[in-house]
């Protein structure tokens, strides 16, 4: 319990970096299907799932506080101005720039 919490610390503190199930995994000390299933059994949602809620919980954040949307999408962690906007929309239900002005 304690090393899958102290990993979703890490992911909390650095939302921007470029985790997946293994690098979180490697965090924690177990092999990615342990933590994965460790971590989908306490938090209720897959690492990655989890994550993306995440980054997106951050970038509305930024977003409302007038950040910039490119900025925002590498803050939270998108190498892609265009996959950001595309993640955020599905989340949110419209697109960066219209939330941040609403």
């Amino acid at each position: 319990l304690h090393v899958v919490l102290g990993v979703n610390e890490e992911a909390h503190a650095r939302p921007g970096e470029h985790w997946t199930t293994e690098s979180l995994a490697k965090e924690a000390g177990m092999s990615r299907h342990t933590f994965g299933r460790r971590f989908t059994r306490l938090v209720g949602q897959s690492p990655i799932d989890y994550l993306i809620d995440l980054r997106m919980q951050v970038a509305a954040e930024r977003l409302r506080a007038g950040d910039p949307v490119a900025r925002v999408a590498e803050a939270a962690g998108y190498l892609s101005e265009r996959a950001f906007r595309e993640v955020f929309r599905r989340r949110f239900g419209v697109p960066p720039l219209r939330y941040s002005k609403a």
